[in-house]
C-alpha cells in the first residue's frame, strides 16, 4: 500500500506492508478512541517527479502495462512529470488540503514508485544546497 501524507507545507510518500483494509480499520478505531472526525472518500492525489530521475521512462512503461487504472502519468513541463493516483482520501472532514491519501497497486509498482520518489528527494536536496 502507498500512503501519501499531505501537510500544510509538505508531502511525504511511504510504502507500507499493511493492506488497505487493515490500515483503514486501524485509523477508524484510532479516530473513535480519540474522538476525532474521520472522513474517507474515493479521490485522486498527484505529485511531481523530475523527468531526469533515473527510472522515469521505465515508470512510464510499467504504468501503461500494469496499473493503468490506478496510475496516470502526464508531462507538466520540460522538467517534471505529474503522477496521479486513484485511491482514498482520509481527513478530518475539513476543507483544507491536509490529510492522508492511500492506494494499492502491485507490490512491484508501489516499491518502484516509492524508490523513484525517494531518489527525487535526494536530487532536490542536493540541488538546493
Amino acid at each position: 500500500m502507498l500512503k501519501l501524507t499531505y501537510t500544510e507545507g509538505s508531502f511525504y510518500l511511504e510504502c507500507l506492508s499493511l493492506s488497505l483494509e487493515e490500515w483503514v480499520a486501524k485509523r477508524a478505531i484510532l479516530s473513535l478512541r480519540i474522538g476525532k472526525p474521520f472522513c474517507l472518500e474515493p479521490s485522486t492525489a498527484s505529485f511531481l517527479l523530475p523527468v531526469d530521475v533515473p527510472g522515469v521512462e521505465k515508470l512510464r512503461m510499467e504504468a501503461r502495462r500494469v496499473d493503468g487504472e490506478i496510475i496516470d502519468l502526464s508531462g507538466c513541463d520540460a522538467e517534471y512529470l505529474e503522477v496521479t493516483l486513484r485511491g482514498s482520501w482520509l481527513s478530518d472532514g475539513t476543507e483544507d488540503n491536509v490529510g492522508v491519501f492511500v492506494t494499492m497497486m502491485s507490490d512491484r509498482m508501489e516499491f518502484f514508485l516509492h524508490k523513484l520518489w525517494q531518489e527525487s528527494q535526494v536530487c532536490t536536496s542536493v540541488l538546493s544546497e
